[in-house]
């Protein structure tokens, strides 16, 4: 786990988060779980955030911190907000939770994350705990530029609310939601054998979707739901639903 957090500081900071992002972020007694997406409604960035006295923490995968940070500087204009990265590290288990930590609000199997001076965790099977509850994550299942967060799950993951509002590329979520059925997403199969992430799934000589995160047997795969079924395979090893 290498993730960066960034501090939102300043008069207009949680105004300004709150026009962009897919959540409500307004709740200062919570973490909370969100994405910043394109105007067309693909992927950015997706991260928590906490409320931290007279600063709003980002906590975000390390590799997108430099494009987030950038994304919300270019929509920053006259706004009364100053971003910067900081050295806090970040802590997060599933056991008894420490003083000062918040619970996880995209399941409460996920248990807890918190900031401060040090990081790590307590030895959970991150890569299993994920693929048993269907979570994505930044670099793997989560591309951006390319991923539709509710074909992501980022509804059952309280990760957007349909009701706070205006955000960048909500048009085209909530059409997605209230005027189309899904015909991709990602779903946890059964895995016969172990490939490479990224492995196209195959049936029948056409192209289902793609093979991600493997844990005991089980794994993370983008589908085109009218396509799955019986005999799909990648690269050898056989998939399979449930």
């Amino acid at each position: 786990m290498t993730r960066t957090i960034l501090a939102l500081t300043g008069a207009d900071r949680v105004d300004f988060l709150q026009d962009l992002v897919t959540n409500d972020i307004t709740r200062p007694e919570r973490l909370t779980y969100a994405a910043l997406l394109t105007p067309q409604g693909k992927y950015l960035a997706d991260f928590f955030v906490a409320h931290d006295g007279e600063r709003l923490l980002i906590d975000v995968d390390a590799d997108l911190a430099d494009s987030l940070s950038a994304r919300l500087s270019m929509y920053r204009l006259r706004r009364k907000v100053g971003i910067e990265a900081t050295e806090l590290g970040i802590t997060r288990g599933t056991g008894p939770a420490p003083e000062g930590a918040r619970a996880d609000p995209r399941h409460p199997d996920l248990g807890w994350r918190a900031y401060g001076a040090g990081s790590g965790d307590d030895g959970t099977d991150w890569d299993a705990l994920r693929v048993a509850l269907c979570v994505p994550e930044a670099g793997i299942e989560l591309v951006p530029n390319d991923s539709y967060i509710l074909e992501m799950g980022f509804e059952r993951l309280n990760g957007v609310d349909f009701r706070k509002g205006c955000y960048v590329g909500q048009e085209v979520t909530a059409r997605m939601k209230h005027k189309t059925e899904l015909k991709k997403g990602l779903m946890t199969v059964a895995v016969d054998g172990e490939v490479p992430v990224g492995t196209e799934i195959t049936a029948n000589g056409r192209i289902v979707g793609t093979l991600y995160t493997q844990s005991g047997g089980r794994a993370l795969a983008w589908l085109r739901l009218d396509r799955a079924g019986p005999d799909m395979e990648a690269g050898g090893a056989r998939v399979a639903l449930g």
